[in-house]
Formats: C-alpha cells, sequence, structure tokens
C-alpha cells in the first residue's frame, strides 16, 4: 500500500501485485504439461457390430390409423381387423412359418397409447420378433 496526494486530498489506494499469481499459473501450466502425457486416456470398449442379415422377404404389417382403426398387411393383402381380432389374425399369417417379423406401421397423428395397447397385445400373446415403423404416405383407406 501506498500514500498517495491528489490535489491536496489525503488517502490510502490498494494496489495489487498480480506478478506472483503469473508466476504461479505459469508453474502450474508447466507441471499440467509435463504430466499429462503419463496419464492413460481412458479406454471405452464399444460393442462390435456384425454384418447385418438380409431384411426379410415376407413380414407382417399391422397398420394403425389415426382414428383406432386397424388393418394388417401379409404380402400384398391388406385386411382391416380389430383389437380383439388382432392376435389371432396374426397368429394365422405366421402359421407357416412363426419366426416371421411383425412391424406395427403408423403416422405420427396416430395418439401413442393406441401404438403402445398394439405392441402389448402382441407381446402378451408371445410373438417373438415385434418392430415399429414410421408410415409416411398415407394410403387411399387412411384417408
Amino acid at each position: 500500500m501506498s500514500l498517495r496526494t491528489n490535489n491536496k486530498r489525503r488517502g490510502l489506494m490498494a494496489e495489487i501485485n498480480v506478478v506472483p499469481y503469473i508466476d504461479v499459473m505459469l508453474v502450474l501450466v508447466v507441471i499440467l504439461m509435463v504430466a499429462a502425457p503419463f496419464v492413460n486416456p481412458a479406454v471405452v470398449n464399444l460393442p462390435s457390430v456384425n454384418k447385418a442379415s438380409k431384411a426379410p422377404e415376407t413380414l407382417i404389417e399391422v397398420i394403425v390409423y389415426p382414428d383406432g382403426r386397424l388393418s394388417m398387411r401379409s404380402g400384398k393383402v391388406m385386411t382391416p381387423i380389430d383389437m380383439p381380432g388382432l392376435v389371432a389374425a396374426v397368429k394365422t399369417a405366421q402359421a407357416d412359418k412363426p419366426d416371421t417379423p411383425v412391424v406395427i406401421a403408423a403416422d405420427k397423428d396416430v395418439r401413442y397409447e393406441d401404438v403402445v395397447n398394439v405392441m402389448k397385445r402382441l407381446q402378451e400373446a408371445e410373438v417373438a420378433r415385434v418392430g415399429l415403423s414410421l408410415r409416411i404416405e398415407r394410403s387411399a383407406a387412411a384417408k
């Protein structure tokens, strides 16, 4: 601290000497630069992905419409179904191949609850392969 006089005023003026702080910071930077090569970075073991098999040739598509109606497409045949008959229709379509995947298709206007109810019914019936699909175009039956 020093005393300074300015225009006949007397007062204390506080000054901070920053040179020691700069010296300490430079020493810390040097320590970090020397120590950095000795620190092993964390190694993350990511799972490997095998080559995907080709897409299934046949699948069963359950279409959920915004008004709650359901349709099922197996091959090129589209049939309207209701919620109680859903499991029976899927099991009938899977009669010859029980490993045939079932895809639930719905567009963005369908309530989430409707899609979950369809998935829940299929899982309760122990349908092995159930997936989701975003239905982009609307067919004439949906309008």
